[in-house]
């Protein structure tokens, strides 16, 4: 990992765990006062992570937070089961679906997918709304079950095997959908702009697989392919592997492909971002301290040659860092439609029991100062809907798209080199290098287009 990513990490670790040891010395010092047993000092290690780290303050007076504290505490806890309960009708009023406490088994579950494993369900990653706290789809899997069954972007979930997705939160919600290869659930959705459907999918092992390239060949140019479909934690080794190949087969520019990728790990997308930029800003975090330094990028970049960069409804949080670095930087131009707009960043402490809590510590702007967080990014060039179904396939529009905006660029810049060039010696027959750089403006089809709005975001 850069030094730079990493001395941003081991700052937020070594905030986490002093709010953790600050948390342990208040269950020592309190627990023969207050003879707490196991499931209660769970429940107050939680509150105390919590109040010493989350990221809006001012909400703790609008819940009554310390009330809500000793409310958990004189609810019998006899077991794990209701410690877990207690936590969660705590956080519940927070009204932020990102701060959750995870069941050992979801922890690990969790854990397994940011190691780019395979996972055992119907893939479908979640966001929850800001404006509602509807549980929604960011974007499935692709190869999944959900995405086989035409499960797109921004469809809201209305049911799971009968229960409500607002009810059980985000967290217990996705436990939902995993399950035994083979089974099946039953998922009523809606998607946007379309009635209400009853769909069941069977659960089955999905290969993550987050990295995947090709090359592109046309008449005229030769490039290179690259999608990643998640921030796992492999991930920058890949796409370092993946450039070395590529670029040793002499392409001329890349299509950087983050379409439905709902993030994963920010240290990994950061690192991904130092194969594309130098000595440049990433991205701002803001704490409840405010805002911090921007975090750079390492001197020297993997690839600097021309780019394009595709991007949707499903392009979210760390996804997200990464293509407003590449837009704000002048990298890379943006193509597709505006991205989810998750701006948030958590915390996650393993606790006494292996379960974790996940805690909103910090929001992220662009180097530019945007606020990505219920926003999302807005790209330099809108493509025609609707959105193609099959990112990287053979009937991708919008990435044929992408191929003659980055083939009229490399052909522009070729112009210019050979106007440059010619200006030395003498006049181009009195016609100028932008009259003839518009003659290789590409004019992407155009298609008939229903209008999509974009999903909100939390």
């Amino acid at each position: 990992m850069p030094s730079t990513v990493k001395s941003w990490f081991t700052n937020l670790q070594r905030m986490v765990y002093a709010l953790l040891s600050l948390g342990l010395c208040v269950l020592l010092t309190a627990q023969p006062a207050l003879g707490l047993n196991d499931g209660k000092q769970l429940v107050l290690e939680s509150w105390q992570l919590v109040n010493e780290g989350y990221l809006d303050k001012s909400r703790f007076e609008h819940v009554q937070w310390r009330r809500l504290r000793q409310l958990a505490l004189e609810k019998q806890i006899d077991s794990s089961e209701d410690a877990y309960k207690a936590i969660e009708a705590m956080l519940i009023p927070l009204g932020d679906p990102y701060t959750r406490l995870l069941r050992p088994q979801d922890y690990e579950a969790m854990k397994a997918s940011n190691l780019g494993s395979e996972i055992n369900g119907v893939g479908l990653q979640l966001g929850a709304r800001a404006d509602d706290g509807k549980i929604v789809v960011i974007a499935p899997l692709e190869g999944s079950p959900a995405a086989d069954a035409g499960v797109v972007s921004g469809t809201e979930l209305i049911t799971v095997n009968g229960e409500s997705p607002r009810n059980l939160g985000l967290e217990a919600t996705a436990a939902r959908l995993r399950g035994e290869i083979g089974s099946s659930v039953l998922v009523k959705i809606q998607p946007p702009n379309e009635e209400p459907q009853e769909i069941t999918l069977e659960r089955r092992s999905v290969d993550l697989r987050p990295v995947r390239t090709r090359r592109l060949r046309n008449e005229s140019h030769t490039l290179g392919y690259l999608r990643i479909t998640q921030f796992s934690e492999g991930v920058p080794q890949q796409v370092a592997e993946a450039l070395q190949e590529l670029s040793e087969k002499g392409i001329e520019g890349l299509v950087l492909d983050l379409r439905n990728n709902s993030g994963g790990l920010v240290s990994s997308g950061l690192a991904v971002a130092d194969a594309f930029l130098s000595n440049q800003p990433i991205v701002e975090t803001k704490s409840r301290e405010g805002i911090n330094d921007a975090i750079p990028a390492q001197d020297g970049m993997l690839y600097k040659g021309p780019m394009v960069t595709l991007v949707n409804g499903g392009t979210a949080s760390a996804s997200e860092i990464l293509a407003g670095a590449l837009q704000d930087n002048g990298r890379s131009q943006l193509l597709g439609s505006r991205t989810f707009g998750k701006g948030l960043i958590q915390s996650l402490t393993t606790l006494r029991d292996g379960s974790g809590l996940a805690i909103t510590v910090a929001s992220y702007l662009t180097p530019n100062g945007k606020d990505i967080q219920g926003l999302g990014i807005k790209p330099d060039r809108i493509l025609d809907m609707p959105e193609p179904l099959d990112p990287g396939g053979s009937e991708d529009r919008w990435l044929q798209d992408a191929q003659l905006i980055i083939g009229a660029n490399l052909d522009r810049k070729g112009l210019e080199e050979i106007s440059v060039q010619e200006n030395n010696e003498k006049d181009i027959k009195g016609v100028s290098y932008k009259e003839i750089a518009s003659e290789v403006t590409p004019s992407l089809p155009s298609t008939e287009s229903k209008k999509i709005v974009p999903p909100q975001s939390q």
